[in-house]
């Protein structure tokens, strides 16, 4: 490999892990071995690997050597919940349904955020979350197929996006925010309340290094009461 620069080391394993050459909790090869590879200082190395082990996504000990995180995204600064969960911690049965799920070009928005050089391909998704068969949780999300390619192998009516994503894609970082929004068309047609109903909203925007992974809304049936504990 020629010499590469630090965000190419980084971005270069973890393209590693998220492809499955170097799996969780494997081992990886010694420091030395992968700055001779990557034809870089070791000090560089180093740091490649230090600021992936603070976010979550390597396992480094003394004496241990360093490893692929088991549960690289539950270990990182931004911790993604899991939806099936959250009903399931409330005793009711949860359930989902994929209502739309195709490769479209984004909107303007979209795009700037997901696709700002033109070259990702996109995967466009709208989940109806379920619990005790009520609606709970409408999910709107795009999914960059370049940094979650395997997903379109998946049977996303058997495991939700958002679960597969967790599984599968190690994220090392993203923003989150909360707002009150009126529902749109699409969402009050699956929750069956009016267009405008005040409702809470989450969006999401995850990234592994500076790739977007996905972007999604979760608008949350009326009544909802987030609950978190500090």
């Amino acid at each position: 490999m020629s010499r590469a620069s630090y965000p190419g080391i980084k971005a270069e394993v973890l393209r590693r892990i998220r492809d499955g050459e170097w799996k969780p909790g494997a081992a990886i090869p010694a420091e030395t071995d992968l700055a001779t590879e990557f034809g870089c200082a070791r000090a560089t190395m180093n740091r490649a690997l230090r600021e992936l082990a603070e976010a979550g996504i390597l396992d480094r000990r003394r004496k241990a050597g360093t490893r692929v995180s088991r549960f690289p995204v539950r270990k990182a600064t931004l911790e993604i919940p899991l939806t099936r969960l959250e009903i399931e911690g409330q005793g009711l049965t949860y359930a989902h349904r994929v209502l739309k799920c195709r490769q479209i070009a984004a909107p303007p928005g979209i795009t700037q955020r997901m696709n700002p050089d033109g070259t990702a391909r996109l995967l466009h998704l709208f989940c109806l979350h379920l619990a005790d068969r009520l609606p709970y949780a409408f999910e709107d999300r795009w999914i960059n197929l370049d940094a979650a390619p395997g997903i379109l192998d998946a049977d996303l009516t058997t495991i939700s996006a958002n679960e597969w994503l967790v599984q599968n894609v190690p994220i090392s970082d993203g923003d989150i925010a909360f707002m009150a929004e009126p529902a749109g068309r699409d969402t009050a047609a699956a929750f069956g309340i009016a267009e405008g109903t005040a409702l809470f909203v989450v969006e999401r925007h995850t990234r592994i290094s500076r790739l977007p992974v996905t972007l999604v809304r979760l608008s949350y049936a009326p009544g909802y009461r987030m609950v978190t504990s500090i």
